[in-house]
């Protein structure tokens, strides 16, 4: 059976972009030992995600612009590769502080998936198809994140906690391998196209305009909704609703296996229907504000409360690749890296916002408050979507060629 193309490119992103979820996550369960290991507080251990992610977050726009120059691949090779191999050598950690350094690098490296992905998707995956193709790589992702805790659970019980940084870890060079070895089927970008129309801008400019100003925010927005959903769903369930904690956590559960779901249900809509897309993120959008607010305000069974949250999950997730399409629509040519990089950088932002001010309304006796909340930011961040559209639309970019 040959297999295309494009599902070739899909399997070989996809893989990198799993592998980058699955290490976010792979540090958690080490804490324990780690604790034991190093005599270091809960605090110290906090410090070697907060330099991972934060590394992520803050190197994703600059790589974004030195893809754009100099073409992706070179970069997520060089960027999967120094990723996998931190994992793997804090196995090797005989101080705390190697740890931290390690997690930092891994944070570089992580730092070119997003940028690099995207270009590399806008240039190998036809138009009809780049909806799918999107929504496989965020799907991809998901699949790391939900896999990561207990593989390496597993893995540390089997072999201990060394043994299994270093299996994950190394597990990530065939990956590599296999991207370098294949990387003739991942073309870059398109960077000109000559019928595009629209007032030439720098690199600074592009991103700090009203368009992607209000894209950040969307995403921002998004991250912050989720993130509040994601960290006290299960607390509120069991304040308000007096759910027992393994009923409140399925629900949890329902809500992330449909947003899990959702994506791909989305990816197929954003190639089916292109010029619907916006009215498509805004109708879920809404769609999951209300089914959060029912559960909020009516008295469900367990069994309903999870089927209901697993709906606005659905409706959630769904909503995702049209969001990224959208962003990639508006993206001048040739900058797609720089575009992709910034924007998405407002995920790990907004997810870090709202956990401590929904925790506070928790403790001042409010938790009643939080899923309102959560719709709340959920609509505000459609007049950000809407209003991006409508400047794309009426505004067209294009990025002089010095950028």
């Amino acid at each position: 059976m040959t297999v295309s193309r494009t599902t070739r490119v899909n399997l070989l992103i996809s893989n990198g972009h799993f592998l980058s979820h699955f290490y976010m996550l792979t540090l958690p369960p080490m804490f324990i030992a780690w604790q034991r290991t190093f005599e270091v507080s809960f605090a110290q251990l906090g410090m070697a995600l907060m330099l991972m992610s934060g590394m992520t977050a803050l190197l994703q726009t600059p790589i974004g612009f030195l893809v754009d120059r100099h073409g992706a691949r070179p970069f997520l090779v060089g960027g999967a590769l120094l990723m996998s191999l931190s994992v793997a050598a804090m196995g090797f950690a005989t101080s705390f502080w190697q740890i931290l350094v390690l997690a930092t690098l891994s944070g570089v490296g992580n730092s070119v998936i997003h940028p690099a992905d995207y270009a590399i998707l806008s240039g190998s995956v036809d138009k009809e198809r780049i909806g799918r193709s999107f929504a496989v790589h965020t799907f991809s992702g998901n699949l790391g994140f939900a896999a990561a805790p207990p593989v390496t659970a597993l893995l540390m019980l089997a072999i201990g906690w060394r043994g299994a940084l270093m299996v994950v870890g190394f597990l990530g060079v065939p990956v590599v391998a296999s991207i370098l070895l294949q990387s003739g089927i991942l073309k870059d970008q398109v960077r000109h196209e000559p019928a595009y129309e629209g007032a030439a801008l720098s690199g600074r400019q592009l991103l700090t305009s009203r368009t992607m100003l209000l894209f950040f925010a969307f995403f921002a927005l998004g991250a912050m909704a989720g993130g509040g959903v994601q960290s006290w769903l299960v607390t509120v369930l069991h304040t308000t609703k007096g759910m027992d904690l393994e009923v409140a956590s399925s629900a949890l559960t329902g809500y992330m296996a449909g947003s899990t779901v959702g994506v791909l249900v989305g990816g197929w809509f954003a190639d089916q229907f292109k010029r619907h897309v916006l009215i498509f993120a805004v109708l879920l959008t809404v769609a999951s504000s209300v089914l959060i607010l029912a559960v909020n305000v009516l008295s469900l069974s367990g069994v309903a409360t999870a089927l209901v949250m697993f709906a606005s999950g659905v409706a959630f997730g769904s909503s995702r690749t049209p969001r990224d399409v959208m962003l990639k629509d508006a993206a001048p040519p040739g900058q797609i890296g720089k575009v992709f990089g910034f924007v998405s950088a407002g995920l790990p932002l907004g997810g870090a916002i709202t956990p401590v001010p929904f925790g506070m309304l928790i403790d001042h006796g409010h938790p009643e408050l939080v899923l309102v909340l959560v719709a709340v930011i959920l609509l505000t961040s459609l007049l950000c979507v809407g209003s991006a559209k409508a400047s794309a639309r009426a505004a067209p970019m294009v990025v002089s060629a010095a950028e």
